[in-house]
């Protein structure tokens, strides 16, 4: 049986220096590796908290350190202030949770940030698209109309049941319950509870007023 040939492969340093951010809602774990010309890693780990005076010190403290990339996970939303403050100051690598279990050889002992840091060093890590921060603020704007309209149509729903279940058929003879002469109708059943028929002739608009 032949022997087996060792494998003296290793992993090429793609960032010399690099951080990894363990983003938690009350703080932000960093962990920055320095590359030396020896070979050796110099390990520096500090904890900044979420407030905005303690980001833009994370963000100097980057900038000192003569660091020109971080890797982060995306958790929820607390990676989006981390981001913003130090969006155009260094690259910001956002990168899957799942994708980070799936990477093999983690030592139990190794912290998170430690471990995304030795990662991002060799390059091991796949980067998530983020949005430039003009599309970001449009995407925003409009997944918000969406819920305000759907949040809308609920609510119009929900009154058209309330008519139903109280044999209001107002919706049987105005064809948009929510349109001016239907509005109009509501509004004078609300101060009045039992209106006369010359009562609601007065509210009625356009085709309305013949039938």
């Amino acid at each position: 049986m032949a022997p087996e040939k060792e494998n003296n492969q290793v992993l090429r340093i793609i960032h010399p220096i690099c951080c990894g951010l363990d983003v938690h809602k009350r703080f932000v774990s960093a962990c920055i590796l320095k590359t030396l010309p020896d070979g050796s890693i110099e390990v520096e780990v500090r904890e900044f908290e979420t407030f905005t005076d303690d980001l833009i010190a994370l963000r100097e403290w980057l900038i000192e350190k003569d660091c020109p990339i971080v890797a982060m996970e995306s958790t929820g939303v607390y990676w989006q202030p981390i981001h913003n403050i130090l969006e155009g100051y260094v690259e910001v690598i956002l990168v899957n949770a799942r994708h980070i279990k799936n990477v093999p050889g983690r030592k139990t002992d190794v912290s998170d940030s430690r471990w995304l840091a030795e990662l991002l060093r060799v390059g091991l890590l796949r980067a998530s698209y983020i949005p430039p921060k003009q599309v970001r603020f449009w995407r925003e704007l409009v997944r918000l109309r969406q819920k305000h309209v759907k949040t809308l149509a609920d609510y119009k729903k929900r009154v058209q049941k309330l008519f139903e279940s109280a044999n209001i058929k107002l919706d049987n003879v105005v064809s948009d319950l929510f349109g001016e002469t239907g509005r109009q109708i509501m509004r004078l059943l609300l101060e009045t509870p039992k209106p006369s028929l010359e009562e609601v002739r007065v509210v009625l608009k356009g085709n309305l007023r013949r039938k």
